[in-house]
């Protein structure tokens, strides 16, 4: 069997997966954020917490607890990093160093996992399980409580309460992420991915030495990793390690695991505004985007020229002969289009044009599929501009789901666009412009300078991967990318929330002849074209300076 075919085949698979759980998924979650019911685990959590479930909560008190809980994990992470030499199960392991500990934890709080360290040589037992792979649950269910909150503000009407946010992040916890995570579990250890506390070990004399492995809790933490959308591995090596990702099934079910939860999730949107066709037009915009990254990411792999790459059949630089280029190519496109960052394969060894893939995917936004609630309410935020631009067209007042979008919807949705591109260039320009942050980048030209652009719009749109030449193990690395991992994180889930807002106190606008179908083809290409749009002319300058460079220049 052909690379070619089989990587097709793959894909197909995958789809075909992805389509048998989208709608028992999909209306699952749309049950657990509708129903009034609390389980006994959640009480117990409730009364330890102090927190009264069933209280409903206006924007700025949803806002309030989503930033309470968020500022407390990141102080509770920052302190078990610090304290790691004093703590059993650190394996030997000392305390991590200040600024390199508050990345960490920004990181994982902000569900990016950015990782400038080697996870198996620098993270004990304690810290791996009980910090990192706690935030890998919680820190995915505060952006599902996120987005649930705007879909009840188009939804509600002559309110403006948005639900529980201690409720909506313990039930996306209880309910959804932890029983699918027992499950992965399972299968990634029927695979071949290990799951153990033991210490170090020597596995082998090679030349000059010999080399050390240590075990740990790795397939529980690979599941939530990839289905909280989070990305950090156990390992330095990621979902490359063997360890981690065992085979090429096992590699095809993690990235099922990441886009299952996005997908679905637009299922649950249709079903809680009442109208299912609504969630099938999000998720054609998501898919037709997802489809043709993956499509164009497969023919620049494959298709590469030169005596080396015919050899191998593509571009193998970089990719692990058990997966092989089709299965990299689809894993690397799902990563980036998610908040995931998990990798199969080395970023920075991928052809030009398909390094320019991988940025332009987080560039969008992540919002095909996206992260888990992050991509939703990132894409109806893009909804909201092309409704407005479509009004615009025809000279009448723009609505979306039988809600006038008005100057003050519109100023909260120009405003959630423009903070990453803010994030992304002023930090790219500052490293570039300073002469110590230049000292980290491995290569020079146009692929130097598409390190600095990939870490910082990897960190400011939540991802986590990187072009692995750079060395971001600074001081100044550490800061930035851990301030605009936290400000890319939080800033926009403030709009998002003031959005969801001024939604719900709205009444509702009856349907006319004139009013715009939002649930149709048309309207779909529409949305389409806006996001691409909007995104080539913010960071087209940009990726021209980088990845089109290089790729022009091989």
């Amino acid at each position: 069997m052909s690379p070619v075919l089989a990587g097709v085949l793959q894909l197909l698979a995958l789809i075909a997966a992805l389509a048998l759980a989208y709608r028992p998924l999909g209306d699952y979650m749309a049950k657990v954020y509708s129903s009034e019911k609390h389980y006994k685990p959640e009480k117990w959590i409730y009364k330890a917490i102090g927190a009264n479930p069933s209280a409903e909560m206006r924007w700025p008190a949803y806002l309030r607890g989503v930033l309470a809980f968020s500022a407390v994990s990141v102080l509770f992470l920052y302190g078990l990093q610090r304290a790691q030499g004093i703590l059993p199960g650190s394996l030997g392991f000392s305390a991590i160093d200040p600024d390199q500990a508050f990345n960490t934890a920004a990181s994982f709080v902000a569900n990016t996992n950015w990782q400038s360290y080697y996870g198996e040589q620098a993270m004990g037992h304690v810290v791996q399980t009980g910090g990192l792979a706690v935030q890998n649950f919680v820190s995915a269910a505060v952006g599902m409580a996120v987005a649930v909150a705007l879909v009840r503000g188009f939804a509600r009407s002559r309110t403006g309460e948005l639900g529980n946010f201690w409720a909506d992040m313990v039930r996306g916890v209880v309910r959804i992420l932890l029983p699918i995570s027992v499950v992965g579990a399972l299968v990634l250890v029927a695979c071949g991915a290990i799951q153990n506390f033991s210490g170090i070990h020597e596995v082998g004399q090679f030349t000059g030495g010999s080399q050390q492995w240590n075990g740990g809790a790795v397939a529980s933490q690979e599941v939530i990793k990839e289905l909280g959308t989070n990305g950090g591995g156990y390992f330095n090596a990621n979902s490359a390690h063997p360890f981690e990702n065992p085979n090429p099934f096992s590699n095809l079910f993690e990235i099922f695991l990441i886009l299952v939860i996005p997908f679905s999730l637009t299922r649950t949107f249709g079903k809680l505004v009442g109208s299912v066709k609504q969630g099938y037009a999000i998720l054609a915009t998501m898919a037709t985007i997802w489809l043709c990254f993956t499509a164009l990411m497969m023919w620049t792999e494959f298709a590469h020229h030169g005596p080396a790459f015919d050899v191998a059949g593509g571009a193998m630089e970089g990719k692990e002969t058990r997966f092989g280029i089709g299965a990299s190519a689809i894993f690397s496109v799902a990563t980036t289009l998610t908040s995931t960052g998990a990798v199969n394969s080395f970023h920075s060894s991928y052809t030009g044009l398909g390094g320019g893939i991988q940025l332009l995917g987080m560039q969008l936004g992540e919002i095909a599929p996206g992260g888990v609630g992050s991509g939703l309410y990132g894409m109806l935020i893009m909804a909201i501009i092309a409704v407005f631009i479509a009004g615009l067209m025809v000279g009448r007042t723009p609505e979306y789901l039988g809600k006038k979008i008005g100057t003050r919807q519109i100023k909260f949705a120009a405003c959630y666009i423009l903070i990453t591109p803010a994030l992304v260039l002023g930090f790219t320009a500052a490293a570039m412009a300073l002469p110590t942050p230049g000292n980290s980048m491995t290569n020079s030209g146009a692929h130097g300078f598409s390190e600095i652009l990939y870490a910082y719009t990897s960190g400011a749109n939540n991802n986590g991967s990187a072009f692995a030449g750079l060395n971001a193990d600074t001081q100044w690395f550490n800061s930035t990318i851990g301030i605009a991992m936290l400000l890319g994180r939080f800033l926009p889930m403030v709009f998002v929330l003031a959005l969801a807002g001024s939604l719900a106190e709205q009444k509702p606008v009856p349907e006319t002849a004139g009013t715009l179908r939002t649930d149709k083809p048309l309207y779909t290409g529409l949305l389409v074209g806006t996001i691409l749009i909007i995104t080539g002319l913010t960071y087209f300058p940009a990726l021209a300076l980088g990845p089109l460079a290089e790729g022009l220049a091989s």
